[in-house]
């Protein structure tokens, strides 16, 4: 089989990454209603994600968005209920934000393994990352990843199509032949069917509202939805020798088109 290069999405595809916001998330609510006692929280949890989308459309992947768009919200229903806004709440509330940044990781259920498998089989392997470096690396290197990526890791701070396909530039990839997995519709699954690359979509099971979007782009390559890691290995490979070894998508005749099992319309 033709080696494949395999581009893997670091957080919530790799490791644990969803679970430690949404129990920040909880504290903050929890602290927001004894605060604002007469405030629905549904209302508080949606003003803060609303701020928080905001700050990553401006400044990207930072570790500021948490905190800024706790305390932003809090300014907002500071001024709707009256409330004299004091620096101790700021304070509590920006510590808040940014302890998410500093908790230990875990990997994903067959991390370790798939990786394995997949560099056993001769494949080269590739992270591409969302955040800001400092913090990326502090998960890389607390489990031990460059074992399986070297150098080959890229951190964007904005991951989007312009990132992937500088990565694809530089390292002069042939699309048929590249792959990327990962559980961001935003961040993973647009650009890759953007650069006409295979894609593996592995959902999150607590999925961050940032990264779920509309997919309306026609796949030129896979296009798979799997449920976990495990799976990957003998995906890539079972597509591979399907189609000639080369993971170059067959022609069909006029009016047959290949069905990518699972794909996800939203």
């Amino acid at each position: 089989m033709q080696k494949q290069n395999i581009i893997f999405n670091l957080d919530d595809t790799l490791i644990e990454c969803n679970k430690y916001f949404h129990l920040v998330n909880e504290q903050y609510a929890a602290q927001m209603k004894e605060w604002f006692p007469g405030v629905p929280m549904e209302s508080v949890k949606a003003k803060q994600i609303e701020y928080d989308l905001t700050v990553v459309d401006k400044n990207g992947l930072t570790v500021d968005h948490v905190p800024q768009s706790f305390m932003a919200a809090y300014g907002y229903f500071c001024k709707e209920t009256g409330r004299e806004p004091h620096e101790e709440d700021l304070k509590r509330l920006e510590e808040l934000g940014y302890s998410v940044f500093s908790m230990p990781v875990e990997p994903l259920p067959h991390m370790y393994e798939t990786l394995e498998e997949l560099k056993t089989e001769g494949h080269e392997l590739y992270l591409h990352t969302g955040g800001e470096e400092k913090n990326q690396w502090r998960k890389i290197t607390q489990l031990q990843l460059a074992a399986y990526f070297d150098n080959r890791v890229f951190i964007s701070r904005h991951k989007d199509v312009s990132a992937l396909a500088k990565i694809m530039n530089q390292m002069d990839f042939q699309p048929a032949v590249t792959w990327m997995v990962g559980n961001s519709l935003r961040t993973d699954v647009l650009p890759g069917l953007e650069q006409g690359i295979n894609v593996i979509y592995i959902p999150a099971s607590n999925e961050w509202h940032y990264n779920v979007v509309d997919v309306a782009v026609k796949p030129k390559g896979a296009f798979l939805t799997l449920t976990d890691l495990s799976q990957v290995a003998a995906a890539i490979r079972d597509y591979v020798l399907e189609h000639g070894g080369n993971g170059i998508a067959p022609a069909f005749p006029d009016g047959i088109e290949e069905v990518w099992p699972d794909a996800p319309s939203s």
